[in-house]
């Protein structure tokens, strides 16, 4: 009888979780529609307004450069190297680090 409960309560919290989630799914795709407005002097204190003149959707910061035009140029660029190579530059990396002793070297 135990088990029967068990599996129930699972279930009914797999389906909760379920749930939340499709409505979760539907609110971002919304979301994702609607058209942001930008800070308009025209509107008073310029607070974002959806009436505010010329509404136009804003770009991620992350996208501007530093005058503020969009970037069209890849943002992730992977190189792919050899394992030699990768193995060269950690060595590289460990040897110049602060607390290397060397091989040689004996710890006291």
């Amino acid at each position: 009888m135990l088990h029967l409960l068990y599996i129930l309560a699972f279930t009914i919290l797999a389906l909760i979780a379920v749930s939340n989630l499709i409505r979760n799914l539907l609110m971002f795709s919304r979301d994702r529609d609607k058209a942001y407005s930008v800070r308009s002097p025209q509107n008073g204190q310029g607070s974002y307004s959806a009436f505010a003149g010329t509404s136009r959707s804003v770009p991620h910061p992350e996208l501007l450069d530093t005058s503020g035009n969009i970037i069209k140029d890849p943002l992730l660029v992977i190189r792919s190297i050899s394992v030699e190579d990768a193995r060269q530059q950690l060595d590289a990396l460990y040897d110049s680090s602060p607390g290397y002793k060397g091989e040689n070297q004996e710890e006291i």
